[in-house]
């Protein structure tokens, strides 16, 4: 069996229970932990095991933490990677720096394992909760846009003007490579007029 093969039957089987709540906004929702700890079983069944990787770039004017989730086979050198980027906000009232950090790191984690797992967040009240605070420089993921609304294109837009010119084509292609299928393509051509 291939490791796509493999992942395709993870991506079926695997149900994220959301075991967190959030008593202000009265919502369950998910974290990078629980998706990690369901997928447990999956190693030994299918002989595969996650790593979630996570890199920070400050070239832009709001640090930024790009985090890869991989599924890897134990019985062969192939593996399977999905990313997601997060702006880091470090204007958050009442959040010191490595909270800003740790709150974006985790984040990103989720997002990154929920593309790699196809976990549909679209009626999670953490994907649409602002949480009391402002939106968080993203691209494409809205913290706080209301639901029904997916301003991802125009967050696109919004990030590459602020992304340095050496690294547009980088952050262009994990755009696309996530929210490509959402956009129209006179909105894909739009973007590349930015690189």
């Amino acid at each position: 069996m291939t490791l796509g093969e493999k992942l395709s039957l993870v991506q079926q089987e695997f149900k994220a229970k959301k075991s967190r709540y959030n008593s202000f906004a009265k919502y369950n929702f998910r974290s990078a932990e629980d998706i990690l700890e369901g997928l447990k079983p999956f190693n030994s069944k299918y002989g595969v095991y996650f790593v979630v990787s996570e890199e920070t770039i400050t070239d832009y004017n709001t640090p930024v933490i790009l985090s890869t989730a991989t599924i890897y086979d134990t019985q062969s050198d192939a593996s399977i990677k999905a990313t997601a980027i997060v702006g880091v906000d470090l204007q958050q009232k009442g959040m010191q720096v490595p909270q800003a950090f740790g709150s974006a790191s985790s984040y990103g984690k989720k997002y990154a394992l929920g593309n790699l797992l196809l976990i549909d967040d679209t009626a999670d009240a953490d994907a649409t909760n602002s949480h009391g605070k402002s939106t968080t420089a993203t691209a494409g993921r809205t913290a706080s846009a209301p639901a029904g609304k997916d301003d991802s294109f125009q967050q696109s837009i919004d990030y590459l003007k602020s992304t340095p010119d050496d690294k547009k084509g980088p952050v262009l292609n994990m755009i696309l490579e996530k929210y490509g299928n959402k956009f129209s393509p006179k909105q894909v051509e739009a973007l590349k007029k930015f690189v």
